[in-house]
């Protein structure tokens, strides 16, 4: 048993740390634990990114708009706060590759670009035919043989070639973490690639041994994503409700963080007030880390590592607004075409719940590593632009009847090659230096919402497991 009540500090209010603080609550609760939980957060609301607009009917997502259902860790999280009936799947459609300022169909088979299905690969108009034949060369090539961290585009080019890397790999996993990915680590991003061309050589066959097949004909295609039939804000919100009263601060920054001879950790807060701990979870971006603990010199690393700035860019349209449509969900947009936006979700299609009848939403996206100028123009010159590119694609003949412009500045943490070193190091200092204290969150291991909610539930357990061997 422990010895008096014992006091766990969550820095940072997003998904990480609200997670963190559920649990470790929960967790309190369930075996007795004498546990004292507090969440600060510095803004005037929790959730971070996750923002959700309604307006005349419709539900707008300001940031992520929904999670993978195979990570489960997302809806298992919104069951247990009371959301299990609003989960809700997208619906699948059609998805374009926008190349050489065309839309063409995403290759049926593909994952993440990778294709495992032979004859839709074959009959693309995505590639050349030197460019298929180079991709072919998977089947031939050997295993890497670097144990090593290495790009994702190194990665990509040497098993499939520049042309399918270029027109359809990138443009997919740039899209999820606006990067670059000839500097984005692979072992910190999707190192089961390396894991799957280690064990079957060929990175194409290895995909298709591995990936589950799709239903059988006449079986309704399942969309692969979930989201909460009136927003993400709603798992926060739930979340929230469920922490115990006068648990959280809001409106409250940690300037500086200091450990006393004792174990203990001080907290000084931007009101002047310090706060004592036994154990502190933080859970905000990279970059503050280094500002609020100055004295220990191997949170440096951090003040290298990027953050791509993003916007999102949502634009309601009465039908008849669109006068050539397109039947599919979206679109992701190569380097090299003449497009700023770099990705533009049909949301009527895609999440038809969201849009009143007789409405269409489109969804853009703009800004990535070494392009965010855009992020900071103001709002009309970013509809202008936005919609240049959208009429290469489509007919628009109406002005929207709104738009949401949502800018997120440094909000996109560039995981670089040699990322996951830098992480083992910083944690085994915290172990030596700073026990007791833990770190997760989007700028360490994963910027999805399961990402993140697993690492809210690994720091709660090792935060757990360092007070009761305490004592």
């Amino acid at each position: 048993m422990l010895e008096g009540k014992k006091k766990v500090v969550v820095i940072g209010g997003g998904i990480t740390g609200l997670t963190a603080a559920y649990y470790l609550q929960k967790a309190a609760k369930n075996v007795q634990l004498p546990l004292a939980v507090t969440l600060i957060e510095a803004a005037p609301r929790l959730g971070g990114k996750i923002q959700t607009v309604k307006k005349d009917g419709f539900v707008i997502e300001r940031g992520p708009d929904s999670f993978l259902e195979r990570k489960e860790s997302a809806a298992r999280l919104a069951r247990e706060v009371g959301l299990g009936d609003q989960l809700v799947n997208n619906a699948a459609g059609q998805s374009y590759v926008l190349v050489n300022n065309k839309l063409h169909p995403m290759p049926s088979g593909s994952v993440m670009g990778i294709p495992t299905r032979i004859t839709p690969f074959m009959t693309t108009t995505l590639f050349s035919i030197q460019g298929k034949v180079r991709a072919g060369a998977d089947f031939l090539l050997p295993k890497s043989g670097s144990t090593t961290d290495q790009s994702l585009g190194g990665f990509f080019r040497r098993r499939l070639g520049d042309e399918v890397v270029e027109n359809l790999i990138e443009p997919l996993l740039s899209g999820i973490y606006a990067g670059d990915i000839d500097k984005l680590s692979l072992m910190s991003t999707f190192p089961q690639f390396y894991e799957v061309e280690q064990k079957y050589r060929s990175l194409i066959f290895g995909m298709k041994k591995t990936t589950p097949a799709s239903a059988g004909k006449g079986t309704k295609k399942k969309g692969i994503f979930l989201t909460l039939k009136n927003g993400l804000e709603e798992l926060v919100e739930a979340i929230e409700s469920k922490l115990e009263s006068g648990s959280v601060l809001k409106g409250t920054r940690v300037d500086y963080i200091e450990k006393r001879e004792d174990g203990k950790i001080i907290l000084s807060l931007n009101s002047g007030k310090q706060m004592l701990a036994d154990s502190v979870i933080i859970t905000t971006p990279h970059f503050t880390l280094p500002a609020m603990m100055p004295q220990y010199h191997f949170f440096n690393e951090l003040k290298e590592m990027p953050a791509a700035s993003v916007a999102t860019v949502a634009m309601a349209f009465p039908e008849e607004a669109i006068s050539q449509d397109i039947d599919g969900t979206g679109f992701v947009v190569s380097r090299n075409s003449d497009f700023t936006i770099t990705a533009c979700t049909w949301t009527h299609k895609k999440w038809p719940h969201t849009v009143p009848k007789g409405k269409v939403l489109l969804r853009c996206y703009v800004g990535r590593a070494g392009d965010e100028a855009v992020v900071d123009l103001a709002d009309a010159e970013i509809e202008r632009i936005v919609l240049d590119d959208l009429n290469k694609t489509m007919s628009i003949t109406a002005e929207p009847d709104f738009m949401v412009v949502s800018r997120w500045k440094k909000a996109m943490p560039q995981y670089t090659i040699g990322h996951q070193q830098r992480l083992n190091d910083i944690e085994e200092h915290l172990q030596r230096e700073m026990p007791g204290l833990f770190i997760g969150g989007s700028s360490f291991k994963g910027l999805g919402l399961p990402d993140c909610i697993d690492q809210g539930e690994e720091v709660v357990q090792k935060a757990l497991a360092f007070i009761q061997k305490k004592g």
